[in-house]
């Protein structure tokens, strides 16, 4: 496959649906309001109670689309406490959508419920500011479903035969890495011919392309107690031991070329005259590559290892690489090129930037499925009480999916030139 990449012309992607543009225009407010109510029902990823009360409303509103709706229950992930005992974490359920599995276009469309606010967090209510609508979730991505789903009401609603079939996947678990609904997304992406994941864009409008991968680890470290003042040499200490862990994990830093290595805790110790035995370090790699993906990984492990070699400490190391890189590769090319085109049809002049975040994005690229993982609202202020979508975007980016919808179901987004 070529590397050139062919765009189709923009004045003809919106030809006969200038009818359904205008509603997504006059939609504007409605989508607003849908996300305000939404973002005012907290669903911190671990609030089992609220990602309950999150569903229904989504329920309601994909009952919508005309396609099989369904509920997944996800099985737990496990999480290392403090002390190092690795637990079960239980999660709310996926919301699965299927209109057209047998359509000869696929696509996989997918956004998360959950918010990295839990209940006791005080950034609880959204409100009107101006341009902008603050609260939890109002961009990421409470908003993005919003939008997502007035797109595709809009495309249903558009007359001619439907020859784009899709699957919607709503999961409860993407702030926290998207442990439980990973199988769901690889089995999504491995289906579909093309992605579309509705993070917010950025406050200016630009989307992202292309993504580091990720992973979080923990480091379970084990040492011998002892009393400082009667038998302190006995004692074999797990801080001490995570400690020169971490030291050695940070100077891996700037030896390969976008892979980073931060720490970010340690868990361990007691009162100051107890030698500490149990220790966790919990620390990310990032990496823009698979290779370097997997050196960061081998480096994690080698480290592991050494602590383990420490007379009288034992360490096991949990985790791994869960977010696999997603490079701008020719397939990304050709899709980043259809979104320009669909922008420019709207007036946009889309911008598109790398990240070192995360999202669904990795996991469907990593199962083959090229992917635009930004369509949500423009916004900024993400996991803080800062957090704000511009109120003007709702409808600018339906419009924007509606058309991508619309080109994919014409062929003038060929979706043969993915190779897949």
């Amino acid at each position: 496959m070529s590397a050139d990449v062919t765009t189709p012309p923009a004045r003809s992607l919106g030809a006969g649906l200038e009818p359904f543009l205008e509603r997504l225009d006059a939609q504007g407010e409605a989508l607003a309001a849908r996300t305000e109510a939404w973002s005012a029902i907290n669903s911190g990823s671990y609030e089992l109670a609220g990602l309950t009360r999150m569903r229904a409303p989504l329920l309601d509103a994909v009952a919508a689309l005309p396609g099989e709706v369904a509920e997944v229950e996800l099985q737990p992930s496990q999480r290392v406490r403090p002390d190092g005992e690795v637990i079960d974490i239980e999660h709310g359920a996926s919301i699965r959508v299927r209109v057209r599995p047998h359509a000869p276009v696929q696509v996989a469309l997918t956004g998360h419920y959950d918010t990295v606010f839990p209940a006791a967090h005080p950034f609880q209510k959204p409100w009107r500011d101006g341009a902008m609508l603050r609260g939890p979730g109002t961009a990421d991505m409470k908003g993005g479903i919003a939008v997502m789903l007035a797109a595709l009401e809009a495309f249903e609603a558009a007359p001619g035969d439907k020859l784009v079939g899709y699957e919607v996947l709503l999961s409860p678990d993407e702030e926290v890495g998207s442990m439980a609904s990973a199988p769901l997304l690889a089995e999504l992406g491995a289906r579909a011919q093309v992605g579309m994941t509705y993070e917010p864009a950025l406050a200016d409008g630009a989307l992202v392309d292309a993504r580091k991968g990720s992973g979080n680890f923990s480091l379970i470290v084990k040492g011998r107690a002892a009393h400082v003042g009667r038998a302190f040499s006995d004692g074999r200490s797990a801080v001490i031991a995570a400690a020169e862990a971490a030291l050695a994990l940070n100077a891996l830093n700037a030896q390969r070329e976008g892979v980073t290595f931060n720490v970010g805790a340690i868990d361990g110790g007691s009162a100051v005259n107890v030698v500490p035995d149990r220790a966790v370090l919990r620390f990310n790699i990032r990496s823009p590559d698979a290779e370097g993906a997997a050196w960061g990984e081998a480096q994690a492990r080698r480290i592991a290892e050494a602590a383990h070699a420490r007379d009288g400490i034992s360490a096991h190391l949990h985790g791994g690489i869960t977010r696999p890189p997603k490079p701008l590769n020719v397939q990304q090319r050709t899709i980043v090129s259809w979104t320009r085109a669909a922008g420019e049809a709207l007036g946009l002049d889309l911008k598109f930037q790398s990240s070192g975040g995360v999202c669904e994005g990795n996991n469907l690229a990593a199962a083959g499925c090229p992917n635009i993982d930004t369509l949500g609202p423009c916004g900024g202020g993400l996991h803080s009480d800062q957090e704000f979508a511009l109120l003007s975007s709702f409808s600018e980016r339906a419009k924007l999916s509606f058309l991508m919808l619309a080109g994919l179901n014409s062929g003038a987004f060929d979706v043969r030139s993915l190779g897949k």
